[in-house]
């Protein structure tokens, strides 16, 4: 008999929380699909750096297991308190408890089962996609095909259990500490509001937001330096942000007791009172809705800049076909050469040298003017700390300031199908990478920049290239000074590069060949008698930051798509995240109104006598879910605003993606109610039937 009435409860449970299960059901499919990429043999063999995506992915798989927890628990509990009555009746017909518990954690097992069959279905179809979306990013042909591995099914039905099991028992352990009155009363304690100290309380609000702006004042003048002060920041945020419900809560109840204006226009006194009423009950739950949303928000924008910079920057970064790099200035790249021409069809190879006149006057204004570096290599008077730049041998730009004679450079230019330049015979010209052009100009003005070979006096600046030119080490590290080839003939050779031009696509293992050279890259020291240096340095990999890549050894079509592998690991957690995070604030809120559809019912019956017609109440039906649903997302939206728009000007600035600050919190916006919306809609339509039932 408990099997029957299991199942025909678990029938009227899935029909009554059909969001819940739903979503359930797709998160079930997610946490699959994502999982199948931590054991997916073809993902482990594409890349050497195939473990970083294991590891961001089983690092956001636990705060999905951990979110995942919360809302089965929720539910569970909040499933026990409307059957409360239920279960009291159970007991005055002679169940015992233990028997009324093992038929709850039946029907809740069912009902999980339930969601996990269509979700593993669901979950190989998303799989799929999942797996065409990531070698699409890496450009890597993907053919359709089904990968079941045990252990990512094993993986995925221990989390999925798991936080069913753990929900279940903690509720297991409240049936057994009920009895009659309480399951009796319960649903009606639930609804009781106590109103204590509301006049104090509703000073919560302006002081909450008043930390707010606070907090903002800080992150947008960059005050959060260090670890700390970021681990402060969130915990005060948090914290804030319970306590702004609180406050509103507080704030509203003391507004309808005072009879503010407002309340007199349309039905705005019974919108405050169910409102208030419901953040008085609900304010923690609105809090962690607020954090979730925060927190989708800012994965789902952190996914938009990756992509972003994918899209924007990375077929600059590497424009020439191989690049090679030798600290030994004479060298020919014979090895390199022959490796090259037996697995692939060179159009042209050109070897070249980029030189020094062991000054170092550009890479120490650089150091201490770029915000990169910040205040790091200077003294307290200003000049620069050469001692602490020596000590911590920063490899960002080499020892010497970097040169390339004209010809070279024009040489390169054509390779890369760029107008070549002239110069006079007393300029100089600085290629530098365009994001360091935009915030700081014209830099060497003033700098006694070189000879000229026929008077000996410095040269002068002719102007700025900043097209893309590999100068990620390579050609210099952010910049190199262009001069002409007499001058460049009194230099001293610093090191050997190989541009190549291929025909056709690289082999996938083409840089791995190269590096598989035995190479002599590692940094050679060398006598600088005229500098008074004891040694030189002459690799180094540029002042980028949050994506950088430098190798000895750069054939385009194996980097782009290992880098792009690489953030990928970023893009796909953040929005694997940022999804589960909202589907699951979402359907509690689904939830929480849906079950108070009937609780409501009366309410508007009331309504409905006192004159309102049926379109007057589905207008106020569609405002009271509006404000509900709108609170936490626009309060979560505000905050996160600020958050991303400071993470974007910063993402930028140091990336060189030419992107409005607002784009990224746009678009995660637009996303974010494009799944809100479908919720709302289904809350709504469900919600204006369960009011329309008795009418």
């Amino acid at each position: 008999m408990n099997r029957r009435l299991a199942v025909r409860n678990v029938m009227g449970l899935a029909k009554d929380y059909l969001v819940y299960f739903l979503t359930m059901t797709f998160v079930m499919a997610l946490m699959f699909a994502f999982n199948s990429i931590l054991f997916s043999k073809d993902v482990q063999n594409m890349f050497e750096v195939a473990g970083a995506m294991a590891a961001m992915v089983g690092f956001a798989t636990f705060f999905v297991v951990l979110i995942v927890a919360w809302l089965i628990h929720y539910m569970v509990r909040f499933i026990m308190e409307k059957r409360s009555r239920e279960f009291g009746i159970y007991l005055l017909i002679g169940m015992k408890k233990k028997e009324i518990a093992g038929l709850y954690m039946r029907e809740n097992l069912l009902l999980g089962i339930g969601a996990f069959l269509p979700g593993m279905g669901l979950g190989i179809l998303i799989q799929q996609i999942l797996m065409s979306v990531l070698y699409g990013m890496i450009q890597v042909n993907y053919h359709l095909h089904l990968e079941m591995n045990r252990y990512c099914v094993l993986m995925t039905v221990a989390c999925y259990g798991g936080c069913y099991l753990l929900a279940l028992f903690r509720c297991r352990r409240k049936f057994r500490k009920m009895n009659i009155h309480d399951l009796m009363e319960a649903q009606r304690k639930n609804e009781e509001i106590v109103e204590k100290h509301e006049g104090a309380k509703r000073w919560l609000l302006p002081l909450s937001l008043l930390f707010l702006v606070v907090f903002g004042v800080l992150l947008l003048q960059g005050w959060l330096l260090n670890a700390g002060s970021i681990l402060v920041f969130l915990v005060g945020l948090v914290l804030v942000i319970y306590l702004f419900y609180t406050g509103l809560s507080a704030w509203l109840i003391c507004y309808v007791r005072k009879k503010g204006k407002a309340i007199y226009r349309g039905q705005n006194l019974f919108l405050m009172r169910q409102f208030s009423s419901k953040l008085k009950s609900m304010r923690f739950t609105m809090g962690t809705l607020t954090s979730l949303f925060t927190i989708a928000f800012l994965g789902c924008s952190a996914a938009m800049m990756f992509s972003d910079y994918q899209d924007q920057i990375l077929q600059d970064k590497f424009p020439f076909d191989v690049h090679a790099y030798s600290s030994d200035a004479a060298d020919d790249f014979a090895e390199e050469l022959k490796v090259i021409e037996n697995h692939t069809t060179v159009k042209e190879s050109y070897v070249y040298s980029i030189y020094t006149d062991k000054t170092t006057q550009v890479n120490h204004w650089l150091y201490t003017h770029l915000q990169y570096f910040g205040d790091k290599y200077l003294k307290a008077d200003g000049t620069v700390d050469k001692e602490k730049l020596k000590e911590e041998q920063d490899q960002s730009y080499c020892s010497f300031d970097t040169f390339m004679g004209l010809s070279d450079y024009n040489h390169l230019r054509k390779m890369l199908g760029y107008d070549p330049v002239h110069l006079e015979d007393d300029a100089y010209l600085v290629h530098v990478k365009e994001r360091i052009y935009q915030e700081v100009g014209e830099f060497t003005k003033g700098m006694k920049i070189a000879e000229n070979a026929n008077d000996g006096t410095p040269l002068r600046l002719a102007g700025y290239q900043t097209e893309p030119f590999s100068q990620d080490g390579h050609n210099g590290g952010d910049y190199v000074i262009v001069v002409p080839d007499r001058v460049i003939q009194k230099m001293t050779p610093f090191y050997a590069e190989l541009a190549v031009d291929i025909k056709g696509k690289a082999p996938a293992d083409l840089q791995r060949r190269l590096e598989n050279i035995e190479d002599d890259a590692e940094s050679v020291d060398y006598k600088g008698e005229a500098s008074g240096e004891s040694e030189w340095r002459n690799w180094c990999f540029g002042s980028d930051t949050v994506v950088t890549y430098a190798a000895y050894y750069v054939v385009r079509d194996n980097a782009i798509p290992e880098i792009r592998y690489i953030l990928s690991t970023v893009i796909f957690p953040a929005f694997y995240i940022g999804l589960v995070f909202v589907c699951v604030a979402l359907t509690v809120l689904t939830v929480q109104q849906l079950s108070d559809a009937s609780k409501y019912r009366f309410r508007y019956e009331v309504l409905g006598k006192l004159g309102l017609g049926m379109k007057e109440i589905s207008r106020l039906i569609f405002k009271q879910l509006g404000v509900y649903y709108l609170c936490p997302a626009l309060f979560a939206a505000g905050i996160s605003g600020v958050i991303i728009v400071y993470i974007s000007r910063k993402f930028i600035f140091y990336t060189g993606v030419k992107t409005s600050v607002l784009q990224y919190f746009g678009i995660a916006f637009l996303l974010f109610f494009g799944v809100y919306a479908i919720y709302f809609a289904v809350t709504y339509i469900g919600f204006k039937r369960s009011v329309e039932e008795r009418r």
